[in-house]
């Protein structure tokens, strides 16, 4: 079972502010007795996520609204599959339907395109992870996205692990005495930090950090990391980044690499195309 975010209601609750307001005039054309009957489909092909979100949106709005789920986050789903079915006041379903599936398509984008390249990678040992270019405010339900998909998340925030990046490494003067800075204000965390060349390689595995980020390395130079990088630790992963696409992760991967980050899994989300469709009694 995949860990929910703990700040799940908040998203939801911020995400009912700005959509409701001060109250939704439109749905108070309807009739307060009047039920609603409806179901979600998806137009195409996806892996589906966003459950937990869909639950609190109408939850928070009406609790006696019941919702029947044909599918759970992380399956595969096909394109004029029901998703779920809705029943409840009508009111309430008509307000909550934008926020859910606001939620619903935006982590069942980013679950989908991870599985795609979770599964171009396969075999290779390779581990996709994201990175924290993500939506502001959503940064938790993204990452949980990204697990429904089948990759790892890398670093949460700025606070749970170590990435030294070159504007670090220019202020602290090099690679290996931004290494030492970090283990000494920030022992227990993971350390990771990224160069740009075999020399810079060289120089950080001689300081020992947990991790190394290949920033922007061909192919070739990547493969040869991985040799270096091998025949001087046991410990020390390697992750590469930068200009990843599905039509050049698995070659990536292939070079030995222990882990690809991919910023446009969070970045450029293309929303799943989902329906709600209505009766009302």
């Amino acid at each position: 079972m995949i860990e929910l975010p703990k700040d799940l209601g908040e998203q939801v609750a911020a995400a009912l502010r700005e959509d409701v307001g001060s109250g939704d005039v439109t749905a108070r054309l309807v009739p307060d007795t009047q039920v609603a009957h409806g179901r979600v489909v998806t137009r195409e092909d996806a892996v589906l996520c966003g459950q937990p979100w869909v639950d609190e949106t109408f939850c928070r709005l009406d609790s006696a609204i019941r919702i029947d789920w044909h599918a759970h986050d992380g399956e595969r789903v096909r394109a004029d599959q029901i998703v779920f079915e809705i029943q409840g006041p009508a009111r309430a379903v008509l307000t909550g339907e934008r926020t859910a599936l606001n939620f619903l398509q935006l982590l069942s984008g980013t679950a989908t395109q991870t599985r795609r390249l979770v599964d171009a990678v396969a075999g290779t040992g390779c581990t996709i992870l994201d990175t924290r270019k993500t939506l502001p405010g959503l940064r938790t339900a993204q990452k949980y996205a990204v697990r429904c998909g089948g990759a790892q998340n890398h670093r949460i925030g700025l606070f749970d692990m170590v990435l030294i990046k070159e504007n670090h490494i220019a202020a602290a003067g090099s690679i290996s005495a931004a290494i030492a800075a970090a283990k000494r204000v920030s022992a227990g965390l993971k350390i990771e930090v990224e160069v740009e060349s075999l020399a810079g390689l060289e120089e950080a595995l001689a300081a020992a950090p947990d991790i190394v980020l290949l920033d922007n390395f061909d192919n070739a130079t990547m493969a040869k990391a991985v040799t270096v990088t091998r025949s001087r630790s046991r410990t020390v992963k390697l992750e590469a980044s930068g200009n990843v696409t599905l039509d050049t992760v698995r070659a990536i991967a292939a070079t030995g690499v222990d882990y690809v980050s991919v910023g446009s899994l969070t970045k450029h989300v293309r929303a799943t195309d989902l329906s709600m469709r209505f009766d009302f009694s």
